[in-house]
């Protein structure tokens, strides 16, 4: 039988990930009640979804840009909340894309009533990419570089950006693709738990990340005038003590980061940045669940005895941007990056921070779906991310628009 509604997605059923699109169904009776309901099936085949109960206008048509959900994953005018209320069937997983060159199809299905769910009126799919028309990922095993490129279509000049994760280690490749996607050549680069890299090295040496860059910079579609660097989490300290001690990097973007060099010394041309001091018997593992809060395990940064460890971004000539959630378990990121900021407005620098209530740790492209738990794939332990949904959602919208902007400005 032919299907009673028909749902759209506009303005194409095929976009980049991080767009956001309007979702409409037309064909349904006036006031009709239905449940909406969106599928996205991982690449481990884990089922991640999220439905939400409408009603339909005087005119049989519904505009989730317009329509209010009444109950079910999310409440109000939500116009993207089927993609970021996806919830898997199990709990704890992170919804992560491993092969940025496959989309994530997500089934978007109308039913009758706001009960069982038996009766479907219609559905589409839509298929949602991280890899851009026309853009190039180019594998990168230079010297000990372990590492993917990413450049958009075109001779360019364009700005260049290395993106680094955090300490789950990996060569994460769906947000430099994104990146790379919206105008920058983008290196993704590993430098824990990948291949011939250690997943806790001993010691990171700053040499490699200088190979990153040098290798950056002599890409012929890399506008010469400076490179960018982001990093979450770890990645975030990465991406600071990179902007202090290394020439030619313009401009850094730390997401719930610190500005101090964490859990893993850094080796740099005569000196060692030792590890912001920790100790793990503060960490706080629930006993129903095993979760593990680490948001006291490390000492005191407001202790003199912590600060050798502190990296002295004020000596840098970098743009610094600081985004932090103010519901961050994973650790005080908002107290570190306010230390950082002081640190700059005191000598001058120019300095942007942003901090977002009801944010978690992982900031991440907007529609990816709050992740307040998962697996740490170095620590094998469930550790708490922190976040309430909607707020975190907006936070990444926001900082997402923020993160380019910054970019396009200072490269």
């Amino acid at each position: 039988a032919g299907m009673a509604a028909r749902v759209s997605v506009l303005p194409s059923l095929r976009c980049l990930f991080d767009d956001p699109v309007q979702i409409r169904v037309a064909g349904l009776q006036p006031q009709q009640a239905v449940t909406l309901r969106a599928s996205l099936l991982d690449e481990s085949g884990e089922l991640f979804q999220a439905h939400a109960l409408y009603r339909a206008g005087s005119s049989g048509e519904l505009d989730l840009s317009r329509s209010p959900a009444l109950g079910g994953s999310y409440l109000g005018v939500e116009p993207m909340g089927l993609l970021w209320a996806l919830q898997s069937k199990t709990p704890y997983k992170r919804l992560a894309k491993r092969n940025v060159l496959t989309p994530f199809n997500v089934d978007l299905e109308v039913y009758e009533g706001h009960g069982d769910m038996s009766c479907l009126l219609g559905k589409c799919t839509n298929e949602r990419w991280f890899l851009g028309e026309g853009v190039k990922r180019i594998s990168v095993r230079e010297g000990r570089l372990r590492a993917t490129l990413f450049l958009p279509p075109g001779p360019g000049p364009f700005p260049g950006l290395i993106d680094l994760y955090g300490s789950g280690g990996g060569l994460i490749e769906y947000r430099a693709s994104l990146l790379a996607s919206r105008g920058f050549v983008t290196l993704a680069l590993a430098y824990m738990s990948f291949e011939d890299i250690p997943a806790m090295p001993q010691i990171l040496e700053l040499s490699y990340f200088e190979e990153a860059v040098n290798f950056l910079r002599k890409q012929q579609q890399v506008k010469d005038t400076g490179i960018g660097v982001l990093g979450l989490s770890k990645g975030g300290d990465l991406a600071l003590s990179m902007a202090t001690f290394l020439p030619g990097i313009k401009a850094a973007v730390s997401i719930s980061g610190s500005c101090f060099n964490s859990f893993i010394p850094l080796k740099g041309n005569g000196f060692t940045l030792p590890v912001h001091p920790y100790d793990l018997g503060r960490m706080k593992i629930s006993d129903e669940s095993g979760l593990v809060d680490f948001s006291d395990v490390l000492d005191d940064h407001m202790d003199p005895a912590t600060w050798d460890c502190r990296i002295p971004v004020e000596k840098s000539l970098a743009k610094f941007l600081f985004l932090s959630g103010l519901d961050d378990m994973n650790w005080k990121s908002d107290l570190y990056c306010r230390d950082a900021v002081q640190r700059l407005q005191q000598h001058g620098r120019q300095v942007e921070f942003y901090s977002y209530p009801g944010a978690g740790h992982l900031l991440e492209p907007p529609y990816l779906p709050l992740c307040k738990v998962s697996i740490h794939r170095v620590l094998g332990m469930f550790v708490h991310w922190g976040g309430q949904w909607r707020e975190h959602a907006r936070a990444q919208e926001d900082a997402w628009r923020r993160i380019q902007a910054f970019f396009w400005q200072h490269l």
